[in-house]
């Protein structure tokens, strides 16, 4: 079901970047503006996908100590963050539409399987960890097993993905800018 929901989501993803970089007029200060807020997102999801042991164990580590859906808060930020480097007020809002539709959707999904597969431990998780605003202080749960992060784990889920994409987007919207600027 979550991968169905992935694919599903990155498929939709690729029908919108393709008019957003027609459309996109980026400045400087916009990149300036956007690409903080990217910056962010694609650490915090390197951090989560680092340390997250995806269906095997019940992951309360690391960011996920401070809220349920770091890798989706993740892709907010670096989603609006590409939106608003983009250089149009719509941009940011059809992105904030597609989110709440797509993650949604797969949060739902995933707290169905979660529960199935850890029960009262996921139920106590949940009930104590936010879904994506973060806690302030971690919570600390009884037994970790899986420890830290890992660039072992990174690598497998292949969240250098989102690095590369990113850093294409924003290569893009730069020499957009920076052309356009001089003409």
């Amino acid at each position: 079901m979550a991968r169905d929901t992935r694919a599903l989501r990155l498929k939709f993803v690729w029908l919108l970047v393709l008019p957003f970089l027609w459309f996109a007029r980026p400045t400087l200060s916009l990149l300036a503006w956007g690409a903080p807020l990217a910056v962010l997102g694609l650490l915090l999801r390197a951090w989560a996908a680092g340390t997250i042991v995806k269906e095997r164990e019940l992951t309360t580590t690391g960011p996920y100590s401070y809220l349920r859906h770091p890798l989706y808060l993740g892709s907010l930020f670096i989603g609006v963050g590409v939106t608003v480097a983009g250089g149009h007020w719509a941009w940011p809002l059809v992105f904030l539409v597609f989110f709440s539709a797509a993650y949604g959707r797969t949060i739902r999904a995933e707290s169905v399987l979660l529960l199935e597969l850890f029960g009262d431990d996921y139920r106590d998780y949940a009930a104590n960890v936010p879904g994506l605003i973060p806690r302030l202080a971690p919570h600390r749960a009884a037994d970790v097993a899986s420890g830290g992060f890992r660039f072992s784990r990174y690598a497998r889920h292949k969240e250098w993905e989102a690095l590369l994409g990113g850093a294409a987007l924003f290569t893009y919207l730069t020499a957009r800018a920076m052309l356009e600027s001089h003409s």
